[in-house]
């Protein structure tokens, strides 16, 4: 056996090793670099011929899903989001379906055979896609009332994960709307107030 015969697979054994890692990985839990920040506006039309645009939904929460008609995942976790829609006033939450790689006719037959009365939105070009940074379908982010990216979830969305992030971010809505506590003498807590208007709350 020569050295050359050796070689071949001593050299492979990263690759291997780095290609094992990756399979064992859960890929639902790949963190995006967008989380925290400020969500990335868009003004698309929608699958009735109206448009909706994210900075119209501020002060909600919004679901912000890509689907597919041939996503079988996506068929998966549709009651899921219909839950959530009938359990959730319009005041509180808003779900937009962003139709991914689909033709309108196909992505109104998936919503009149499965319901469902939110919006969905043609992403003409795939640029809201582009800019979400979403790697396939479905994909789903969680933007709070704030319009920042609180999480995204790669794969179908079941009832608990939905619910846990909605009431968290219903929760922070009413933190936010809170009055300040007011201080030892009965007036408002500066500090607490300089950093409400440092976040742009007032």
């Amino acid at each position: 056996m020569t050295w050359k015969r050796i070689l071949i697979p001593v050299t492979a054994i990263p690759i291997i090793a780095l290609l094992g890692y990756g399979l064992t990985r859960d890929p639902t839990l790949i963190r995006s670099p967008l989380m925290g920040r400020a969500a990335s506006d868009f003004v698309a039309p929608t699958l009735d011929g109206d448009s909706i645009g994210l900075a119209e939904l501020e002060g909600k929460v919004v679901i912000l899903n890509f689907w597919a008609s041939w996503c079988i995942p996506c068929i998966q976790e549709h009651p899921y989001l219909m839950e959530a829609a009938r359990r959730y006033d319009a005041d509180d939450l808003q779900i937009i379906g962003v139709i991914y790689q689909d033709t309108p006719e196909n992505a109104r037959r998936f919503m009149e055979r499965h319901g469902g009365g939110w919006p969905s939105i043609l992403d003409q070009d795939s640029r809201i896609a582009i800019d979400y940074g979403v790697y396939g379908v479905p994909e789903t982010y969680f933007i709070g009332p704030d319009r920042r990216i609180a999480h995204k979830h790669i794969g179908p969305v079941d009832g608990m994960l939905l619910m846990s992030w909605i009431e968290r971010l219903l929760a922070q809505r009413s933190a936010d709307d809170a009055p300040d506590a007011p201080d030892a003498d009965g007036g408002a807590d500066p500090a607490a107030s300089a950093t409400r208007r440092q976040r742009g709350d007032g």
